[in-house]
C-alpha cells in the first residue's frame, strides 16, 4: 500500500486562491464587455488563453464592480469638491486594478495615496507583474521614485504602496508599524480616507475584523474622516447559503466572518456597533434592481443569454455591499453625509421593469 500523500502545511493557500477566482471573473466580464479595464490582463497569467466565465458570474461581477466604483467615485469627488485630496486603503487587495484606473482617470488629482495590503505571497506576485508590465509600471511615475521593499514582496512609489501583511494579526503588530510608524508614516491621519474590503473580512474571525476597523477609527478620531466599503457573502443559514458553505468547505475554505450576519439588516452593525457615525447595506439584487440605470441594464441584457434568472437572483441575494462613515467632527462630516448608493424610488423601478 502506498503511503497517503503529505498534507499541505499552508492552510491559507485556499483563501489566497480566491483572488485568482476574482481576477478571472473580472477578466471574463471585461472580455464580454460588461466592464472596461485596460489593466486586468496584466495581472492574470496567460490572460489571452483564459476561458470566459458563465453569465451568472459575469453579471454578479458587473453589479459588484459598478456599485463599488460609484462609491469610490463619490468619495474622490467629495474630496475634490472640498479642495482636499484623499487616501484609499485596500485591505486584501489581491489583483485589483483600481489604483491604475483612478491614476489614469479624471479624478487622479484627488488621490494623495493609494495603499494595498495582502498576504506576502499575493503582494510578491503583484509586485513582479507590475515590474514586468510597462503599462502598469509607467503609471507609478518616475522609475527613480519606485522602490522594491519588504524583501521583494512590496513596492513603494510617491502615491502607490504595495505592502505585505496578515490582517488577522493584532493591528499594533501590523498596521501601526506598516502605516503609521513615526518618521515614516505612509497614512496621514488628517486626510479623508476610504477603506476597501472586497471579500476579505468574511474569511476572518469577527474579533479580528473589528480590531482592524477600531484601529483605523482610533487613528482618525481627532481630525480625520473615515469611510469603509465591505463586499462579502452573507445570509448563509438558509438552504442556498448552506450549499455555498459546503462548496467552499470542499475547497478547505471557512467563513467565520459571516456568522454574525444572518440578514441584510444585520450588516450595518459591523460599523455601528463599534462607533461609526452611519452605515447602510444593500444586496447585489437590490443594487441591480434599484441603483443601476435602465439604460445600463438594457445594455448588459444584450451581452449574453441568461436562462437561470431565478438562480441569478438567489446568488445576488447572498452577496451585499455595506458602507460605513466615521465623521467625528460634525461640521466636516456634514459634507460627507450624502455619500452612498442612490436608490431609485419605487415608481421609477416599476417603470423600468415595464
Amino acid at each position: 500500500m502506498f503511503p497517503p500523500p503529505p498534507q499541505s502545511q499552508d492552510a491559507d493557500s485556499p483563501v489566497r486562491l480566491t483572488d485568482t477566482d476574482a481576477a478571472l471573473a473580472r477578466l471574463s466580464a471585461v472580455q464580454k464587455r460588461y466592464l472596461e479595464d485596460l489593466y486586468i490582463k496584466h495581472l492574470v497569467p496567460r490572460a489571452h488563453l483564459q476561458s470566459p466565465r458563465p453569465p451568472l458570474i459575469n453579471i454578479g461581477t458587473y453589479v459588484r464592480a459598478t456599485a463599488i466604483d460609484e462609491l469610490v467615485f463619490q468619495w474622490l469627488q467629495t474630496s475634490a469638491d472640498r479642495g482636499m485630496r484623499c487616501q484609499i486603503v485596500s485591505l486584501g487587495a489581491g489583483s485589483d486594478t483600481r489604483f491604475w484606473r483612478i491614476a489614469t482617470g479624471a479624478q487622479k488629482h484627488a488621490l494623495a495615496a493609494y495603499i494595498e495590503l495582502d498576504f506576502p505571497e499575493i503582494t510578491s506576485k503583484k509586485a513582479m507583474a507590475i515590474r514586468k508590465s510597462k503599462d502598469l509600471s509607467a503609471v507609478l511615475g518616475n522609475p527613480a521614485d519606485v522602490m522594491v521593499v519588504h524583501g521583494g514582496t512590496g513596492l513603494k512609489s510617491l502615491t502607490y504602496h504595495l505592502i505585505p501583511a496578515d490582517l488577522r494579526l493584532p493591528p499594533a503588530d501590523t498596521l501601526s508599524k506598516l502605516l503609521a510608524s513615526e518618521g515614516g508614516a505612509i497614512l496621514s491621519p488628517t486626510l479623508p480616507t476610504l477603506l476597501l474590503f472586497e471579500c476579505v473580512l468574511v474569511y476572518m474571525a469577527p474579533s479580528a475584523s473589528s480590531a482592524v476597523l477600531k484601529w483605523f477609527m482610533d487613528y482618525f478620531s481627532s481630525s480625520g474622516i473615515l469611510g469603509s466599503i465591505v463586499y462579502e457573502m452573507f445570509r448563509l443559514q438558509d438552504s442556498f447559503g448552506r450549499v455555498m458553505v459546503e462548496n467552499l468547505k470542499a475547497r478547505h475554505i471557512s467563513l467565520p466572518g459571516a456568522v454574525p450576519y444572518p440578514d441584510v439588516a444585520s450588516l450595518p452593525g459591523r460599523f455601528l456597533n463599534i462607533g461609526f457615525t452611519a452605515a447602510r447595506a444593500l444586496t447585489l439584487k437590490e443594487i441591480k434592481k434599484s441603483c443601476i440605470s435602465h439604460a445600463e441594464l438594457e445594455r448588459i441584457s444584450q451581452l449574453e443569454l441568461v436562462d437561470e434568472v431565478e438562480e441569478l437572483d438567489l446568488v445576488l441575494e447572498h452577496y451585499a455591499i455595506t458602507w460605513g462613515l466615521f465623521a467625528p467632527q460634525s461640521s466636516a462630516g456634514a459634507a460627507w453625509g450624502k455619500w452612498g448608493l442612490s436608490v431609485k424610488d419605487t415608481a421609477q423601478v416599476d417603470e423600468d421593469e415595464d
